[in-house]
């Protein structure tokens, strides 16, 4: 009896879980083919989402969302959430390293003294492209020109410090 009761699920957990499958199965929508190709999907639910992209009528839509949330039943959820995550993960680390970069592009643009502190970081950075780039840049800014060697400085560094990361890893 005892074995009964913990199987006894109530109707509303049960539409609880199918709706965070539909909505699991609904973040898989807004990823690219080859993104999906990678997580691993079923044959069936990988061509659900796929023609799920294709439907512009929005009662159609909804009936092919309620479809990948019933093969989403079938499905294991556990991988799918563990590389959604991973993929939040890997957003939000790269986004911190392009403020990092940014907050170096901007000390360097700010003052002189910035670039020899970021040699001192990054040995194989390129000190005179960087010179060169930083005073144009700064040329640029006091003349309101559009912010070409800006991108170019941001570039420059973004490869300096990504090489360097790589390098001391």
């Amino acid at each position: 009896m005892s074995s009964n009761e913990q199987e006894w699920v109530s109707k509303t957990q049960m539409k609880k879980q199918m709706d965070n499958l539909q909505d699991l199965g609904m973040q898989l929508t807004k990823l690219s083919a080859d993104t999906l190709k990678k997580i691993g999907l079923p044959e069936d639910l990988y061509e659900a989402v796929l023609a799920y992209k294709k439907i512009t009528s929005n009662g159609a839509t909804k009936r092919q969302a309620q479809y990948i949330g019933r093969l989403m039943r079938d499905t294991d959820p556990e991988p799918i959430e563990r590389y959604l995550a991973k993929l939040r993960g890997d957003n939000a680390a790269h986004n911190a390293f392009l403020q990092r970069v940014e907050q170096a592009r901007d000390r360097l643009i700010a003052g002189d003294d910035a670039l020899t502190a970021f040699i001192a970081d990054y040995p194989h950075a390129d000190a005179g492209k960087l010179r060169t780039l930083i005073r144009n840049t700064r040329k640029e800014q006091e003349l309101n020109k559009p912010p070409k060697n800006f991108r170019a400085l941001f570039q420059e560094i973004k490869a300096v410090m990504d090489g360097g990361t790589t390098n001391s890893v």
